[in-house]
């Protein structure tokens, strides 16, 4: 139980901090890619929030608050829209996401993904289950494209070479079902957890 609330107090404290955790500024741009029944992923380095796709996923904590790292950027380009939405909103667990609008990104939609904190328990079931939720929210939208950032390797320490691992194979376990959404993106803001991600996507 004591370990459950540290993690709670863990994720509020990320989502209300506000330094751009070295976002970089510029748009990404593409570094490999693969197709898988029809899907194509992509790896691409850059700020995920100036990504000209239908959605953009959020590494959201549970209380939808737009904190530090991506959910910085993601605020600072589409404005306080998405926070006021996230707010209606309120509320997310741990493995799911829910959907707002992009605010003034060229993105449509940002999907709010939870991943777990590390050490709280299960969190490798927890964050394929975060992925494959914000995957279905893009199909039953209809759309097309979707990015996700690394989520889990920020503030809630998940190990950089399981995120990849558990990621891409999610997407590629997922690609199967998709029938609207045939553009993968994993974009990521340094060439350290880009080096891990191709290596895992060229195993």
């Amino acid at each position: 139980m004591q370990k459950h609330i540290q993690a709670g107090f863990i994720r509020i404290f990320a989502g209300l901090l506000t330094t751009r955790n070295n976002m970089s500024t510029h748009n990404a741009t593409a570094s490999m890619m693969t197709t898988t029944e029809n899907v194509t992923i992509e790896l691409r380095q850059g700020n995920i929030a100036l990504l000209d796709v239908d959605a953009v996923v959020n590494a959201a904590n549970e209380y939808l608050n737009l904190g530090a790292g991506v959910a910085c950027a993601i605020r600072e380009t589409g404005g306080e829209t998405i926070q006021k939405e996230c707010h209606e909103i309120g509320f997310c667990p741990v493995g799911s996401s829910v959907i707002t609008s992009g605010g003034k990104m060229i993105a449509r939609y940002v999907i709010h993904a939870v991943g777990p904190m590390y050490g709280e328990g299960n969190e490798n079931e927890k964050l394929r289950s975060a992925i494959s939720s914000a995957l279905k929210l893009a199909e039953d939208k209809g759309l097309k494209s979707i990015a996700f950032p690394a989520i889990g390797a920020g503030f809630f320490h998940f190990p950089i070479i399981d995120c990849a691992k558990i990621i891409i194979s999610t997407i590629k376990d997922n690609a199967p079902t998709l029938k609207s959404v045939n553009h993968v993106i994993i974009c990521l803001h340094d060439d350290a957890k880009m080096k891990i991600f191709e290596n895992t996507l060229n195993a």
